[in-house]
């Protein structure tokens, strides 16, 4: 269940916590030098169910539910694990979103009450079957829509609330709180119901000036809570915590993070221009600007020191990433070994010339987050014959995500945002590198790649030492525990015209209402 890392460390200490869809990670750094000292990894007990519930009871297609208690264990486990016999001086988290749960007031899962009925769970990001409510919440408008360019997404809080509300009244009549689960953890952490302004924009639509939307769904803005900004303290760990993590002090808990942007400071993004791609099994974009200017068409949202204090924060993702590749080798396996098997599709795409497979793919096997924000798109491969090979498919694949994060990087240079630097983390970044060079290539720019591990985790922690005012701001936690050092892959001479001509013709394809008829139609 659990793997871990220790090694030993000096007096004061933060912990940053990582929870992911699968699993839960920590670290430990040394407050003073800055030093990771100590790592940890919990994987869920339930893991992401899409199939059925714990009790066997069958899920519809599209749905993807979680277990709230899972979290409690992996954060009891992880703070006991890296924090026992030592002084904490913060605790930060970063968290899938939007992933939200209804509970009693008292902070108790609908889950608990009513293990049988699916609508009682977490409701995790990737959810799919609350879509056909996010699209009649952006058929009737509202001026709360106009940061996300005018259409909200089913894997957002308003949709994934209507949802239960139409299909399960007797669940949202027992709703006496409808809370993100990383919200919820730090409740449990501390006993404050302390929301993060983080979860709360971006994924609820709540502005300082007008609150959250009104009339959307019935009865929703009683279930909510107004939230704290981000850097905020929810409070103390809560001494039955610290008695049963061994932590000593009183750790002041920063309210929770989006995952995607937790890792910003980590990162050295902390400035206008700075554009910040997480690239896992899904791709968030993060592009932060001190001025204000017009949200651009097909880009997700924006919101102003909801990310990081002062600054504008444009936020498109991918739904579809690393899990588009993985999905290729589970379905087309060569050795059984998928790690084998990953190593030779990498090689041998390197070796392909651009273009000789002539295979074009779209990315959308999760659905489309930008520029079309529809769940229920499909993907598609074009341009297969005779002679066209598994390599050839693979490479196809493997350009279709790059083609549509330069959908992204191109959307956001078009309201004239400056993006002077790129920088790239998550696993893919990391460890692919044939996959990069094909990213530099397609965006015909430098990519800036930290070499840092957990930078999610360390971002949480900084989060962490802000909240407990071991540093003054952002920029000052980034310096004393983000990354220094950084790997620089440059574009490959001649090649961007050719890539262009393609990226041209995903586009084509990406645009033709047509095919995403066909796609509607056979998703039915």
């Amino acid at each position: 269940m659990r793997k871990m890392v220790m090694s030993t460390a000096g007096d004061g200490y933060l912990i940053g916590l990582d929870f992911g869809s699968e699993s839960a990670r920590g670290v430990l750094l040394e407050a003073g030098s800055g030093r990771v000292v100590g790592s940890l990894t919990h994987a869920y007990r339930h893991g992401v169910m899409s199939a059925s519930l714990p009790d066997g009871e069958m899920l519809a297609r599209g749905w993807a539910l979680q277990v709230a208690p899972d979290y409690t264990e992996a954060a009891e486990a992880i703070l006991a694990g890296l924090g026992r016999g030592r002084h904490v001086l913060g605790i930060g988290i970063g968290f899938t979103a939007s992933s939200p749960l209804p509970c009693k007031a008292d902070g108790t899962p609908l889950s608990s009450i009513l293990p049988r009925n699916p609508h009682a769970y977490v409701k995790l990001w990737k959810h799919q079957a609350a879509q056909p409510w996010a699209n009649r919440i952006n058929a009737r408008g509202g001026d709360y829509l106009a940061n996300c360019g005018g259409r909200l997404s089913g894997e957002w809080l308003l949709a994934k609330a209507a949802q239960i509300a139409d299909e399960a009244p007797e669940v949202w009549n027992e709703t006496e709180r409808f809370i993100e689960a990383g919200d919820w953890l730090v409740w449990q952490l501390t006993g404050h119901e302390a929301r993060s302004e983080s979860f709360a924009t971006y994924k609820a639509h709540f502005s300082r000036e007008r609150g959250y939307p009104q009339d959307v769904v019935a009865g929703l803005a009683e279930r909510l809570a107004d939230p704290l900004p981000v850097g905020s303290s929810a409070g103390p760990l809560r001494p039955v915590w610290c008695a049963k993590t061994g932590i000593l002090g009183e750790p002041a808990v920063a309210v929770a993070i989006i995952d995607s942007h937790v890792a910003m400071p980590a990162l050295g993004v902390v400035d206008s221009g700075s554009l910040m791609g997480a690239l896992g099994t899904s791709a968030v974009f993060l592009l932060l600007d001190k001025t204000a200017r017009p949200l651009p068409k097909g880009i997700e949202g924006t919101a102003y020191s909801a990310a990081i204090p002062d600054a504008w924060c444009y936020e498109a993702g991918q739904a579809s990433f690393g899990d588009l590749l993985a999905w290729f080798i589970n379905a087309f396996p060569r050795s059984g070994n998928v790690k084998d098997d990953f190593a030779y599709y990498d090689r041998a795409a390197a070796l392909r010339s651009l273009g000789a497979g002539h295979v074009l793919a779209l990315d959308w096997w999760n659905g489309c987050r930008v520029p079309f924000g529809d769940s229920t798109l499909s993907g598609l491969l074009v341009g297969m014959n005779m002679r066209t090979t598994a390599v050839d498919i693979y490479r196809a694949l493997m350009e279709s995500i790059c083609f549509g994060a330069r959908t992204i990087v191109d959307l956001l240079a078009s309201s004239g945002s400056p993006i002077e630097r790129v920088v790239l983390t998550g696993g893919l970044a990391q460890k692919n590198d044939v996959l990069m060079q094909m990213l530099a290539d397609i965006l015909g720019c430098s990519l800036e790649i930290p070499r840092l591990t957990h930078p999610t985790a360390i971002g949480a922690a900084i989060h962490g030492a802000v909240a407990a005012g071991i540093v003054a701001n952002y920029s000052d936690g980034a310096g004393r525990f983000g990354a220094t050092d950084y790997r620089v892959v440059e574009p490959t001479t001649g090649v961007f015209p050719i890539y262009d001509e393609r990226y041209r013709r995903y586009r084509e394809m990406s645009d033709n209402r047509s095919v995403r008829d066909v796609m509607h139609a056979l998703g039915k």
